[in-house]
């Protein structure tokens, strides 16, 4: 039965009804204080934080273009960005993404960046960008003219730079109490329609090539319990008049990486 707030003053004496006020008055404060860690969590959950790694001129800008659903001003991403870039994802259903593309260059603004994604605001999971040799060349500072590289060079500066962002994978997976996932992302398959499945598996755990070794070692390294990997191909410029590859089946590998990307962060 339920009792008016008089009747309340009637019924407890002066020091209980003090007690009480302080104890509702409390409930409220502490409901109030715990209001934005909450609220925080849950855009947490809807909007997972995901790093975007790899070198330069791979196509990561690119990558996230298509994924955000916004075409850069001129089609072309720009090479060796030196900030790190911050794109949104959002679906009807209130979910999606925050994407931290960490510049590719070795340099102190992309260690500062993967410092951030890994240590300072850990990340939720991690797109990891590939280009089986393909990356586009970036000339050495202050020299001209255009810049080469052998697919053998790109290679070998890909895995190079798989094992400086691997080691930092792999602190992140074992400080934290929840797993963690993994996604290589192997683009510019338009460059090599024929030799997709062959591609994906160099860059797969297991497959026992220079790439995949390293990924076992990641493996080892953050407990297979605690770090999911997938590796999927995808292509952000197929469907143009010079691609080998058609636009629906470029735009297909986009959505079921962004399929993945959703299950893997419990969207579905």
């Amino acid at each position: 039965m339920s009792h008016s707030p008089s009747r309340i003053r009637e019924i407890l004496p002066t020091s209980s009804r003090t007690a009480l006020g302080a104890t509702i008055a409390g409930g409220v404060l502490t409901a109030l204080a715990s209001a934005p860690e909450r609220l925080s969590h849950l855009f947490r959950n809807r909007f997972p934080m995901v790093a975007v790694t790899g070198m330069t001129g791979v196509g990561k800008s690119q990558l996230i273009d298509r994924l955000t659903r916004r075409a850069s001003a001129d089609g072309v991403a720009p090479v060796g960005s030196a900030v790190m870039e911050r794109r949104t994802r959002r679906s009807p259903r209130l979910h999606g993404f925050r994407f931290l593309v960490v510049p590719g260059d070795n340099a102190a603004t992309r260690l500062g960046a993967l410092d951030e994604v890994f240590h300072d605001e850990p990340v939720d999971g991690v797109i990891h960008v590939v280009a089986n040799g393909y990356a586009t060349p970036r000339r050495a500072a202050g020299t001209t003219g255009e810049a080469t590289a052998s697919r053998e060079e790109q290679l070998a500066a890909e895995l190079e730079d798989w094992a400086i962002t691997s080691h930092r994978i792999a602190s992140l997976a074992v400080r934290r109490h929840k797993p963690i996932w993994l996604v290589i992302a192997v683009t510019k398959t338009d460059l090599y329609p024929d030799e997709v499945d062959r591609v994906v598996h160099y860059y797969s755990p297991g497959s026992g090539s220079p790439f995949g070794e390293k990924v076992d070692a990641l493996r080892a390294l953050a407990g297979g319990a605690k770090l999911s990997i997938d590796v999927l191909p995808v292509s952000s410029q197929g469907g143009d008049r010079k691609s080998a590859l058609p636009a629906k089946q470029a735009g297909a590998m986009v959505d079921a990486l962004a399929d993945r990307l959703g299950q893997l962060s419990g969207h579905d």
